[in-house]
């Protein structure tokens, strides 16, 4: 039986006097991918803050790697091993590309206790800067590594927080609408760089997305919400079946998708 490497039994998340997320549980076993879906305002991206602590539960837990990290800061559970990239790309403009990732390594180092060097160190330690570039070149944007991260097109941010994410090599990764906003073209080179990074580096996936082709593509199992709470979870072909989710969701796109 696979190793279930991330868990959550019943999260509660309220926003005020509206709750947010409604029990919400869920399995990603170790080297698998779950696909989130649902309308705009399902609870999806309030999920990823709960799992990730950037945002507290009123009730619930959550384990990850066997540990319960309930009350763990987001902080800590990086350094645990849990990734995440956001539907808008957060990285250090004013940095070029490859600080960006250096940045990232170097706090990787940190969190393992890694010594850092003297404080008044005015070079970049060699074996770092050429792991960034290796790892810029792998996403596709490594001749644009001394280039300013806030002159960066949409595409290629969205690569460099992927890269900044891999930098801290995590366990998991959440992506958050890891598409949103891209053409066709860049969607489809996305998707198959995610891939290759999943089977690499051995990767867990927990993703949201709007497009069923990137779902499809990526997802061993989907789970679908809606208005914050779970109306469907099991295979891409349980869930493509699923009358519930037609209505709710995927309407007229999925019966395209089968034809």
């Amino acid at each position: 039986m696979i190793e279930e490497l991330l868990a959550a039994d019943g999260l509660f998340v309220s926003y005020g006097a509206i709750d947010v997320l409604k029990g919400v549980s869920l399995r990603v076993p170790d080297g698998a991918t779950l696909a989130i879906i649902g309308p705009n305002g399902a609870g999806k991206t309030t999920l990823f803050k709960a799992l990730t602590g950037e945002i507290a539960c009123r009730s619930g837990s959550i384990r990850f790697r066997g540990q319960d990290v309930t009350g763990a800061s987001a902080h800590e559970r990086t350094a645990r091993g849990m990734g995440r990239t956001f539907q808008t790309s957060r990285i250090f403009p004013d940095f070029t590309a490859a600080e960006n990732v250096i940045t990232a390594i170097e706090s990787r180092g940190r969190n393992a206790g890694e010594a850092q060097g003297p404080w008044w160190r005015w070079r970049i330690d060699t074996a770092i800067s050429d792991e960034a570039e290796v790892l810029l070149a792998k996403l596709g944007i490594g001749a644009m590594s001394r280039s300013t991260a806030g002159a960066l097109s949409h595409g290629d941010k969205k690569r460099l927080e992927l890269a900044i994410a891999l930098a801290l090599e995590p366990r998991i990764l959440m992506l958050d609408e890891p598409t949103a906003g891209m053409a066709p073209s860049d969607r489809r080179r996305i998707v198959e760089l995610i891939q290759l990074l999943r089977a690499e580096r051995n990767l867990s996936l927990l993703i949201t997305e709007h497009d069923m082709d990137v779902i499809f593509n990526l997802a061993d199992a989907v789970l679908v919400m809606n208005y914050g709470e779970v109306i469907a979870h099991g295979s891409v072909a349980e869930v493509r079946q699923d009358p519930v989710v037609r209505q709710v969701y995927l309407g007229q796109e999925m019966h395209s998708a089968e034809g």
